[in-house]
């Protein structure tokens, strides 16, 4: 048996994991674990705090993972898409999206339903001051002992950063986009 696989029983436990970082990938890693842990058997929850006013290719892929072989997989996009950030007040739309998005959140994390879930985008609500951290990491001190939960976004706060059990920074090398190539149905959607 390596280091990497896992030991006696006792020794397991629930993650916190963070995705984050200025380079591409940070949602595309989480879906990849949390579509590993529905084929493990595992009950997968994925919120998306912001995104919404497009269709990814990954809701087709969840609808018909959950409609097969008996997988719990729910995927559910709460926002609305792009926000306004940059000195701007926040829309109070977007705010209350966020609102009605971290009460899901923290119901589901607290419900003993769940064997993972996925807080895409989360670190972007608390980065733009539309969701204070400290009710996160509230919550996430409270979770049943055997969830994981995977937080994504850009500029994860130190708070949390600090709980985490695993944090991850993407950092671009260089992007498709600095050529002129326009985002591909497929890869970045």
């Amino acid at each position: 048996m390596t280091d990497l696989q896992q030991g006696p029983e006792d020794s397991r436990r629930g993650l916190i994991l963070i995705n984050t970082g200025a380079g591409k990938g940070k949602t595309t890693a989480a879906l990849g674990t949390a579509f590993r842990a529905a084929g493990n058997g595992m009950r997968v929850l994925v919120l998306q705090f912001l995104k919404g006013s497009w269709h990814y290719g990954e809701l087709d892929s969840a609808e018909a993972l959950s409609s097969s072989n008996g997988f719990t997989y729910v995927m559910r996009q709460m926002g609305r898409g792009f926000v306004k950030v940059g000195g701007a007040e926040a829309d109070p739309e977007d705010l209350r999206m966020v609102e009605t998005a971290w009460e899901e959140a923290a119901a589901a994390i607290l419900s003993g339903d769940w064997d993972l879930i996925v807080l895409d985008e989360i670190n972007y609500a608390i980065g733009y001051k539309m969701l204070d951290p400290e009710r996160v990491a509230d919550v996430l001190r409270r979770r049943p002992e055997m969830l994981h939960v995977i937080l994504t976004g850009r500029n994860a706060h130190p708070v949390l950063v600090e709980m985490a059990d695993t944090v991850t920074e993407m950092r671009e090398v260089k992007h498709a986009y600095q050529k002129g190539i326009l985002a591909q149905r497929g890869i970045e959607f």
